[in-house]
Order: C-alpha cells, then structure tokens, then sequence
C-alpha cells in the first residue's frame, strides 16, 4: 500500500508544479527571435547605400558621395578623397558594386546597425579620356560598419 501512496503523492506533487504554469500561460511560448528581427533589414540597408554610392562615383560626384556618411566620418574622407583622386585624372568608375557574401548583425535598433560586413568589389571600370578599363577582382574583406538613421538615409558612420 505504500507504493501507491508514494505515486499518488509523486503525481500530485509534479502536477502542483506543473499545473499553475500551464495554466497561467497563455498559450505557446513565442519563438525566440534574432537581433536582426527586430531592427532593419541589414542586407537591404546595405544594398540601397551601395547603389547611392555607385551612383556617386559613376557621376564623379564628391558632394553626393560625401552625403552617404555622418559629418565627421573618416570613412567618408577617405572615399571622398580616392574619387578626387579619379575624377583629377579625368576619370569616373562605372558600374561599381558589392557582392555580399555574409553580413553579421551585432546590434541592431531603429536608428543604428552595427553589422560585421565580409564582402568583395565586384563590375568596376574606369571610364574616361578615351579610356574605358574593367577594374581588377578584388578579394573579400572583412569590416565591421556602423550605419546611422537620418530622416530616412541610412548613412555609413564608421568603418573598422
């Protein structure tokens, strides 16, 4: 008799333990979501940029280049400087792209992503001057970039 005992009091027990959680939840547990379910769409954030930028160099624009980074930005600096460079030598790069083969959301919130970037040049030729070269392959690189929210921009902050 003490054996039936001790497996009613072992089922009564578990269900006083189980029971009020069952009952008090309501419904499944919701699945757990990534970082990036909860902030932008990195990948597409990074694409629209890269077109505004492609743009910026084709044209041989160093204003416009200028507006896809913050105020400040060393980054920003230095590509604005590297199509000074182009443009001083009566060139433009047309057809400049990014082919992104894995991006790493570190943090990511409606107003700023930090995301671990591995990518690699791709198109790219130099036009001008009687002059119209495909640009070498590049290899992949790793970065990690910092984007910020203005109004609707997405701009590049830093680059590391």
């Amino acid at each position: 008799m003490r054996r039936p005992l001790l497996l009613l009091v072992s089922v009564l027990a578990t269900a006083a333990l189980v029971v009020p959680g069952v009952l008090l939840a309501d419904g499944p547990a919701p699945p757990l979501r990534p970082v990036a379910a909860q902030g932008p769409d990195a990948r597409a954030v990074l694409a629209a940029w890269d077109r505004r930028r492609s743009a910026a160099w084709a044209a041989g624009d160093r204003a416009a280049l200028g507006r896809l980074y913050t105020p400040g930005s060393a980054a920003g600096r230095h590509d604005r400087a590297m199509l000074g460079r182009w443009a001083g030598r009566g060139l433009v790069v047309e057809d400049l792209g990014l082919a992104l083969l894995s991006v790493d959301v570190l943090e990511a919130a409606t107003h700023r992503l930090v995301l671990r970037v591995t990518d690699r040049m791709t198109g790219g030729r130099a036009v001008g001057r009687g002059l119209d070269v495909r640009l070498p392959e590049d290899g992949p690189s790793t970065r990690t970039l910092t984007l910020v929210r203005v109004g609707e921009a997405w701009l590049v902050d830093e680059v590391r």
